[in-house]
């Protein structure tokens, strides 16, 4: 079993980095789709105070409860705070979305016990893994 599988079979507390209140914004697609699927999300995002109906966090650091999973929805540069934040608030896994990639950042991780992964999307992971398709999503099938 790969981390991607792993972490969407185990963990259901997403705490989205990034999230975009946009409805268009792949972060908000990501989002919406997990809620859907039955997982927590948390949306971080300094300038918003709800989005899809959750409450909105600054940073990690403030959010009141546990998080498993940290979906990074930021440039490679930003991450290694981002996983410095992740362990500190007590994660078990980072997941770094299509186009981002930080190995530094990764490895700083799993040093300290997260499970990683880099340059995937969790809501097409999600449709691989389950054999599913997002309602929204052109390449149904009908």
């Amino acid at each position: 079993m790969g981390p991607e599988e792993k972490i969407l079979s185990t963990f259901r507390s997403v705490a989205v980095v990034g999230l975009s209140p946009k409805p268009d914004r792949p972060s908000h697609k990501a989002a919406a789709y997990l809620k859907g699927k039955g997982y927590k999300i948390i949306p971080v995002n300094p300038g918003e105070k709800e989005i899809l109906g959750e409450p909105c966090y600054p940073d990690l650091a403030s959010i009141p409860q546990p998080i498993e999973v940290v979906d990074i929805f930021r440039r490679a540069e930003d991450v290694p705070a981002l996983v410095e934040e992740a362990i500190k608030a007590g994660a078990k896994a980072v997941w770094m979305q299509e186009g981002i990639v930080n190995e530094e950042a990764a490895r700083r991780a799993r040093g300290a016990g997260l499970l990683v992964v880099m340059d995937k999307c969790m809501r097409k992971e999600h449709m691989r893994l389950t054999g599913k398709r997002d309602e929204g999503d052109p390449a149904r099938k009908t």
